[in-house]
Formats: structure tokens, C-alpha cells, sequence
């Protein structure tokens, strides 16, 4: 197996491993805190996000790629210069945002945010800022390495470590009031980050012991050039994210206005934000793991075959990835529709958000099949179209947020629907884009067959099962697992499911 292939495995691996820490880490915190904690917590870590997001320029990539090409060439000299301009960079902007949040923090919380107690939450978690920084500048330079296992390594131990702390300091800190339990357990995230940045400056500091005696003597390019080499990758690669980090930086900002604008409470409104973004958000994001590591096999899959001006291989390749996209998707939107209040109920303690699970779930299935999209995108060096196609659809978003909330009676309602509208939005813009740079054929029967698959199920779950089978089968785990194979079997009888699927990836391990 190559190495590019045994790194994206990794990848795929740890990042389900940390998708799966993630949502513990959440389920945690919501039956500890409550809806109103999780509001409190949401509301300020998108702000954290943004200010990161600004400190790392997207410098990761950028040095992954420098990195690669001066280790090809032997000259670790380059190599040690990339990272010290990276460190100046990032440590730069790190250390100037920090404090500026830390004198905005009154403002934002008391004003933007319209409720006080966000304020230790937001000053808890400042700290993380230049740690997430520094983190970047290594995590980029083992990917450049190669050695993708230091940083899923690094990735799995953050989780970790910020789930045992959010136990311990969450629980010492809510006696105090909610708003110090948020705080701890903003706090639990630098622990995390701390020891994950620990563990790979230990690795850094071994690998550079050992290529110190193969180091060359020759001169290293100015400062000023290696600047420019990295920001010229970092900035446009940015672009799509900065947009997402600003649109869910204003997301709260923009909840807490409209709902205390039309004679909601601060404390309900954070409450009703928290069960959203806390509670039905993270379950329909749990399967995302799979569309996400289907779509970093499929942007080398695309480049391949591009390069040897294989376009049929081009299309199938998409057309597969499409599908699977869209079969998973369905059959975790039925889930979710199907049995999204047990699953609230057995997760969190609460049923809270159920009628609104079942609604985005319906939708979702637009996510899942918003990430082949946007790989196909990359792979035809599209960046700049999928940036203004986020740019629009984070617009629409929050015009339709801020429209809905301000009608009465909307409240929470109003947001749910401006991020599926969004959702939507971006996903059918990506398509359109797509379909300009490959102009695939639209297989409208294999569409109907996965709505009919879908509709099937439902009714199922929802007219058939109660009378078909007897009581002590009527467990929603069992129906759950009785629901999937059934799901399996038919979509394979309507050949939405194929053989060719499961070997997917593992063609790709041959390849290797």
C-alpha cells in the first residue's frame, strides 16, 4: 500500500474515531448542563472558531504542501524555514486577536449576544487560540512528512482528554451556576488541545534529532519569499471556510437578537439555541463521517482519471460516489424521522427539538450529498466557484433566519428553516457547478428509486410494524435494525445498491 493511500485510511479512521468522541463529548455536556448550559456553550464557540480560522490562514495546507516538496528535494533547510515563518505568522495573529477578543468579551456577550453569562464561557475558552495556532503549524508539517498517524495520534488524544476534564470540571463548577459549568467546560477544550499540542512537539522534536545529521549546508531563501509561497496557497484555501466561521460567528448573534427582539427572554432564547445547536444538530451531523471520508477517496479517484483523460472513468466514479452518498443519506433520514425522539430521549434525557429533527431530517439528505459535490469541485480546481456558492447560500441563510424569527410565533422554528434553506441552497449550486465542469448525465430513475426506498420505509416503520410484528419486537433498537436490512435488502433489489460499492475503497487499498 502507498503512502498517500495508508495516510487517507488513517485519516478516514481517526476521523471517525474523533467524530464519535465528539458527539460523546456533547451528549455528556447536554446531560449535565441542559439545553440552557449547551445554549451558553454554542453561543460563544463559534467566535473561538472564527478567530482561529483568521490566526491559521489555512496555513496547514499550505505548509503540508511546501513541506512535501522541500523533504522530496532533501533540504530540510527549507523545511525549518517554512516552519519558523508559519510560527511567526500564526503567532503573530494569534497573539494580537487573543487580547482584543478579551477587551471585546463585555461587548460581544452583554450586547451581541444579549446574555451576560456568556462572558466566562467566551474568556474561558481564549486562551485556546494560540495553542490551536501552534497546533496547525505541526499538524501541517507531519502531514507534509507524510505521517498522517502523529496527527490522528494528536486528534484522538484531544477528544480524550477533553472528555475526562469536561467530567471532572464541569461537575466541580456547576454548583457555582451554569454559566461556570460552560466555562469549565470551555476550559476542558484547552486541556485537550494543551496535551494534543504536548504530544506533537514531542514527536517534532524527535524527527528533527534524528534528520538534524542529514541536514544540508545550503542557504535558505529569504524570509519574505517563503511568506509569500505560503499565502498564496493559505488564502484562497481559506476562503470557504471563512465564510462558514463568519455566518456561524453571526448565527447566535443574529438568534438572540430577532427571538429577545419579538419578547423572548435572554435565558429562553440561549435555552431554545442550545437544544438546536446541542441536541438536534449533533445527530444529524453523526453520519457525516461517512460522506466525508467517501469524498477524500474520491478527489484523488477524479484526479487519476482526469490525468489519463479516462472522462467515463470521470463520470461512474462521480455517479457512484452520488449514489452512495444519497443511499446513506436516506436511509439515516429515515432513522432519524422514524425514531429521532428515542434517540433524543436515550441520549440526552430529553425530547426536547424532536419536531424539529423530524423536520431537517427530511432535508438533510442534502448534506450528505453536498460532500462528493464539493470534492468534485476540488478536483477540477473549483475552489473559487464552491467559495461563492457557500458565500451565497450563508447569505440566504441568514436573511431567511432573521426574516422567519421576527415573525411571531416562529421563534426557533424560523432558524431550523433558514439553515435548511441554506443546506439546500449551496448543495443544489454546488450541482449546477458541477455539472458545467462534467456534464454527467441526471439518472432521475435512480433517484425515484431511493424516494420510493425511503417512502417505503416509512411507512413501514409507521403503519406496518405495530401489526405485523408481535410486542416484544416493537423495541426501537430492534425495529431500528429490522428498518436497515430491510432497507439493504430492497436497495439492492432496485440496484440504488450495488457490488461494485463495498470495494469502493478497497480498490483503491489494491491500487496502493
Amino acid at each position: 500500500m502507498s503512502t498517500f493511500i495508508r495516510g487517507t485510511l488513517i485519516l478516514i479512521f481517526a476521523a471517525m474515531l474523533t467524530k464519535v468522541l465528539g458527539f460523546i463529548h456533547r451528549m455528556v455536556l447536554a446531560r449535565m448542563v441542559g439545553e440552557e448550559g449547551v445554549g451558553l456553550y454554542m453561543m460563544t464557540f463559534p467566535t473561538l472558531m472564527l478567530v482561529i480560522t483568521i490566526t491559521q490562514l489555512g496555513l496547514p495546507v499550505a505548509i503540508a504542501k511546501y513541506v512535501s516538496e522541500a523533504t522530496a528535494k532533501r533540504d530540510e533547510q527549507v523545511v525549518q524555514r517554512i516552519l519558523n515563518v508559519s510560527l511567526i505568522i500564526t503567532g503573530t495573529l494569534a497573539l494580537t486577536f487573543t487580547p482584543v477578543m478579551f477587551l471585546l468579551a463585555p461587548f460581544l456577550t452583554e450586547t451581541l449576544f444579549a446574555d451576560d453569562r456568556t462572558f466566562w464561557p467566551f474568556v474561558a475558552i481564549l486562551p485556546v487560540v494560540p495553542i490551536a495556532a501552534f497546533s496547525a503549524v505541526l499538524r501541517g508539517y507531519f502531514q507534509g512528512k507524510q505521517q498522517m498517524g502523529v496527527t490522528a495520534v494528536g486528534s484522538i488524544i484531544e477528544q480524550l482528554i477533553r472528555l475526562v476534564l469536561l467530567y471532572i470540571l464541569v461537575g466541580m463548577l456547576l454548583p457555582m451556576g451554569i454559566e461556570y459549568a460552560a466555562a469549565g467546560a470551555m476550559l476542558a477544550s484547552i486541556g485537550g488541545e494543551l496535551l494534543s499540542l504536548g504530544y506533537l512537539y514531542l514527536h517534532f522534536v524527535y524527527s528533527r534529532r534524528k534528520i538534524h545529521i542529514q541536514a544540508g549546508n545550503g542557504g535558505q531563501p529569504p524570509r519574505k519569499t517563503i511568506a509569500k509561497q505560503l499565502l498564496s496557497i493559505a488564502l484562497p484555501s481559506t476562503g470557504s471556510r471563512m465564510i462558514g466561521s463568519i455566518a456561524w460567528f453571526l448565527e447566535p448573534i443574529l438568534v438572540m437578537q430577532c427571538l429577545t427582539m419579538v419578547g423572548f427572554t435572554a435565558a429562553f432564547a440561549t435555552k431554545e439555541y442550545g437544544m438546536l445547536t446541542g441536541f438536534v444538530l449533533p445527530l444529524l451531523l453523526l453520519p457525516s463521517f461517512i460522506t466525508v471520508s467517501l469524498s477524500t477517496a474520491l478527489v484523488p479517484a477524479i484526479s487519476e482519471a482526469k490525468a489519463k483523460n479516462q472522462f467515463v472513468t470521470v463520470e461512474h466514479r462521480i455517479q457512484q460516489a452520488l449514489r452512495i452518498s444519497l443511499v446513506t443519506g436516506g436511509l439515516f433520514s429515515i432513522l432519524l424521522l422514524t425514531h429521532g425522539t428515542y434517540l433524543l430521549e436515550a441520549l440526552y434525557h430529553s425530547t426536547n427539538g424532536a419536531n424539529l429533527l423530524h423536520f431537517m431530517a427530511v432535508l438533510f439528505i442534502f448534506y450528505y450529498y453536498q460532500g462528493p459535490l464539493h470534492a468534485v469541485l476540488q478536483a477540477y480546481d473549483a475552489a473559487g466557484a464552491a467559495m461563492m456558492n457557500s458565500l451565497i447560500g450563508a447569505v440566504v441563510k441568514l436573511v431567511v433566519m432573521a426574516a422567519l424569527m421576527l415573525q411571531p410565533g416562529m421563534g426557533i422554528t424560523g432558524a431550523a428553516i433558514g439553515i435548511m434553506v441554506g443546506l439546500v441552497m449551496v448543495t443544489l449550486l454546488h450541482f449546477f457547478t458541477m455539472r458545467k465542469l462534467v456534464p454527467i448525465k441526471i439518472p432521475y430513475a435512480q433517484y425515484g428509486a431511493v424516494a420510493l426506498l425511503m417512502l417505503c420505509m416509512y411507512v413501514l416503520e409507521k403503519k406496518l410494524f405495530s401489526s405485523l410484528l408481535p410486542d416484544y419486537f416493537m423495541h426501537p433498537l430492534i425495529t431500528m435494525v429490522i428498518l436497515i436490512g430491510i432497507y439493504l435488502v430492497l436497495g439492492r433489489f432496485l440496484n440504488v445498491i450495488k457490488q461494485e460499492d463495498w470495494s469502493f475503497f478497497s480498490s483503491w487499498r489494491k491500487k496502493g
